[in-house]
């Protein structure tokens, strides 16, 4: 058992110099930080990092549980800390293309993903490329290939970079529990598990990244994620890009995945959650009621408070009922959603509901990665 220490930091003093040796100026960048209450918590970081412990980190996309992705007991405190299946790899994170390069065999990024990272990285994308003996077995389960990304997130590559090594860093929250988008969600997990948490502010994605695998013919989207398919598709090289589950299904693939997010039920919170995935953006045309009875419920949603009655039809509210509803974004804008989705389950979870009601959005833009979410969250899937 830890005593888990919080250190707050501002993402605003960290900046990047540009490299000028190489033809990766931006993603070979070094971190310059003048703040000294900021440099010793990444300092404390290191230290932790270096003795093979995990620690909860923040990045663009989610909160993430850290470790040296090269050192075999320090990949299996985050399998420990997290109760996470052995069989569910993890993401390796970077901070350069030449740390990218020393894990690949014979330093070589496929071709593939070349223009895309020059494009999309530091950012919300992960590839999937080649592994070698520098990455433990635990880390791919066994596969002859890697998740690989290099966060945007400030501090997150201010952190790798001091670190010298990559980080293994799935979301810093118990397994199948919503992601962390607050470093006081990582505390209500893994507090007494980890011996530190780096509080970088919210999450400005909101969901995990994109899982690409570039090596498929034609490359497909594992993991819908924070980087949009639509973005992503102007790419070049990416002209017939698929989404698993959308053009595609690999049975075999799910069941001995090469990314997480693909074989286990997800994000789920305590309390049962019933997704309302709605296929006509049209209130009126819903009306249906169930015969669960519940006594305090909550309804997450893009509508706000009185705005429809679908709601109150769907969830049979009445005076005996205690009914809280949130926000998680405004109808049609998907990235407000996936900034608010977790916060929203997580906070109705807080409150201590039996039920959680969730509206489902159109699966354009980041929609695509927020139903992907939802779905997995579900306990009950209802069309209207």
């Amino acid at each position: 058992m830890f005593k888990t220490e919080v250190y707050k930091v501002n993402s605003s003093n960290f900046s990047f110099r540009k490299s000028t040796t190489t033809d990766f100026p931006e993603q070979n960048a070094t971190c310059v930080l003048n703040n000294e209450n900021d440099q010793a918590a990444i300092n404390k970081a290191v230290d932790w990092l270096k003795k093979n412990e995990a620690i909860g980190v923040p990045t663009e996309t989610v909160y993430g549980l850290a470790a040296n992705a090269l050192n075999e007991q320090a990949v299996s405190k985050i399998f420990a800390a997290k109760n996470r299946p052995q069989d569910n790899p993890l993401i390796v994170h970077v901070s350069s293309i030449e740390m990218l390069k020393s894990i690949l065999p014979d330093r070589k990024v496929p071709e593939v993903y070349l223009p895309i990272i020059r494009q999309h990285w530091p950012g919300p994308l992960t590839i999937i490329v080649p592994t070698s003996d520098l990455i433990p077995s635990s880390v791919t389960c066994g596969h002859p290939t890697v998740a690989v990304r290099f966060p945007a997130h400030p501090v997150a590559r201010s952190l790798i970079e001091a670190c010298g090594f990559p980080l293994a860093a799935p979301s810093a929250n118990s397994s199948g529990k919503p992601s962390p988008t607050l470093a006081s969600h990582v505390y209500h997990d893994l507090q007494g598990r980890i011996p530190m948490i780096i509080d970088g502010g919210p999450c400005n994605v909101g969901v995990e990244s994109t899982v690409l695998d570039g090596l498929r013919s034609p490359p497909a989207i594992l993991r819908p994620g924070g980087l949009t398919y639509e973005t992503l598709k102007q790419s070049d090289g990416m002209e017939n890009l698929q989404v698993y589950r959308k053009h595609f299904v690999d049975k075999d693939l799910e069941m001995a995945p090469t990314t997480p997010g693909m074989k286990y039920r997800h994000y789920s919170p305590e309390a049962m959650v019933i997704l309302i995935d709605r296929k006509a953006d049209n209130d009126t045309t819903a009306n249906r009621s169930f015969d669960e009875k519940f006594d305090h419920i909550g309804m997450l949603r893009t509508t706000k408070d009185g705005e429809s009655e679908v709601w109150e039809s769907i969830a049979k509210v009445d005076d005996n009922v205690e009914c809280i509803s949130l926000q998680m974004g405004r109808r049609g804008h998907p990235e407000e959603v996936a900034r608010g989705m977790f916060k929203g389950l997580r906070d109705l979870d807080g409150r201590s509901v039996d039920l959680i009601f969730v509206e489902g959005i159109p699966e354009d833009k980041e929609g695509m990665a927020v139903m992907n979410r939802l779905r997995k969250a579900a306990s009950k899937i209802v069309e209207i």
